[in-house]
């Protein structure tokens, strides 16, 4: 058992053990990314427990260095004034720790003595069950501006949220919110804290180009109020075979880019190395990787503030992997895949910015739901206020104007391996075409230069997953059917005159 004198006493040993061992032992330091820094050099100390035990081979880092704990669950780590934060890399089998608010807490600010050494600890209270099978949701871009958004956060979204966990029971699950929770008003955090409180799960945070202080001319410091709330803006943990990565992929110098910067690709690097080879890895970050969005418009390569710019690096990473990047960003649904990685961006859970039910491509407001079981994920997304089988909207010849004989599926979840077929008055016809287009709703809500009333400059976006067919005359009533890859079927019938 541990007691403060025998926790001390390890900790006074630490230091020569973990100097001196081999780079192959549990204590070793794995990686340290481009020295220490211009910061006054410091060590940080402590321990990962659980019931008094110590808790072995758990990844510590400060955000450039990681270490791994030893068989006693200590650990020293070499850093420098310079980082903010000490955090753990949550194991397996272990609740997440939270605030009182229910985001998570992983860390612990850094605050080193006058000698330059910083006494800590990280105290784990194991799972009741195992972690193998888990949940999560998915919450892109809240992005709450004024009070008004808050309310309707609070109103539309969270029962929502709040049911759909229940039904996931007696899943473990835990939030994301994925970048751009505030839209650009952080003193409405403490309003997003409240959402949590009362969705009944815990949440992790990822930074989003609206959540960073506008007024900052360099990027590192414009995450100082994001940290306030929630601590490091990168970060990893493990529930069951899956190991999860918060990324920060928004360079900020007055204005925004889409990437990864040189101590995080280097952290990055040091947390994978503690990863067997061909586990299940996702990342959560708010710009995508990549898009096709640009592509749909006819040109060559994307802006710099749709993807990330050094994304090859990240992708260099995850080779050894079978990885996921879940997103944000886009205020649309995608599904695609681009080196080596699936790239899943999800529509937002405030739509057009709270201007209408929809997203600019036809995604109605809403969040994305994944079931893990062993390193296996399934998703489906799922729209507020919906039940969780509206997968479709339907539009009848005449919908769309440059092709007006045909009517139209907007089918937002579908990737490559959906198959989408329609029926007659019960008689099956075949596969659907699919093919790029404007979601008429959308256009009917966003395209004009006085719509979305709000804000006029919220457009309707191309988007590819519309499914035509011309259906046969004297037809009266339409049928479509998505599978997808899983087999899960979404219905949608559409009546003719």
């Amino acid at each position: 058992m541990l007691t403060r004198r025998t926790f001390l006493e390890r900790l006074g040993g630490a230091a020569a053990t973990l100097l001196l061992a081999d780079h192959t032992a549990a204590g070793s330091i794995l990686s340290t990314v481009g020295g220490l820094g211009a910061g006054k050099p410091l060590r940080i100390r402590g321990c990962v427990s659980s019931g008094g035990m110590g808790i072995a081979r758990v990844g510590v880092s400060d955000g450039r260095s990681v270490v791994m704990t030893d068989g006693e669950g200590m650990f020293e780590l070499a850093s420098d004034s310079s980082r903010r934060f000490v955090h753990v890399s949550l194991p397996a089998g272990y609740e997440i720790p939270t605030q009182p608010t229910g985001t998570a807490r992983l860390y612990r600010p850094i605050r080193p003595d006058s000698g330059g050494v910083m006494e800590t600890g990280f105290t784990l209270e194991p799972m009741k069950g195992q972690d193998l099978e888990h949940a999560f949701i998915l919450m892109a871009d809240p992005q709450t501006r004024t009070k008004g958004d808050v309310e309707r956060l609070h109103g539309e979204a969270v029962p929502d949220l709040r049911e759909t966990a229940a039904r996931l029971s007696p899943a473990h699950v835990f939030g994301v919110a994925c970048g751009d929770i505030m839209y650009g008003n952080l003193e409405l955090f403490p309003g997003y804290e409240r959402a949590v409180r009362e969705m009944g799960f815990p949440c992790f945070q990822v930074l989003g180009n609206h959540d960073v202080d506008s007024a900052a001319l360099i990027d590192r410091l414009s995450t100082r109020t994001f940290e306030r709330y929630f601590g490091p803006a990168y970060y990893s943990f493990n529930r069951g075979e899956i190991h999860y990565v918060v990324l920060d992929d928004i360079c900020w110098t007055g204005d925004y880019i889409g990437f990864i910067d040189d101590d995080q690709l280097g952290w990055l690097g040091a947390d994978l190395a503690l990863v067997e080879k061909g586990r299940t890895v996702v990342v959560f970050m708010h710009i995508p990787p990549y898009t096709s969005r640009h592509t749909r418009y006819g040109r060559t390569r994307p802006g710099d503030k749709a993807v990330v710019a050094n994304r090859e690096q990240l992708y260099r990473l995850l080779e050894p992997f079978r990885a996921y990047a879940v997103c944000g960003h886009m205020h649309e649904s995608e599904y695609l895949r681009d080196g080596g990685a699936d790239i899943h961006v999800c529509g937002a859970l405030c739509g057009a910015w709270w201007t209408g039910p929809i997203c600019q491509d036809g995604t109605p407001n809403g969040y994305a739901v994944y079931t893990v079981k062993g390193g296996e994920l399934q998703w489906r997304y799922k729209a507020t206020g919906k039940d969780a089988g509206h997968g479709m909207r339907l539009y009848p010849p005449g919908s769309d104007s440059a092709r007006t004989r045909h009517f139209i599926a907007n089918v937002w979840s579908a990737d490559d391996a959906w198959k989408v077929v329609w029926y007659e008055d019960g008689e099956r016809r075949g596969g659907m075409k699919r093919g790029i287009g404007w979601d008429p709703l959308a256009e009917r809500l966003y395209l004009g230069k006085k719509l979305p009333e709000r804000y006029a400059w919220v457009d309707p976006v191309l988007t590819g997953h519309l499914f035509y067919a011309i259906p046969s005359p004297g037809t009266r009533r339409i049928v479509v059917e998505a599978t997808d890859r899983w087999g899960n079927i979404y219905t949608g019938r559409l009546g003719l005159a």
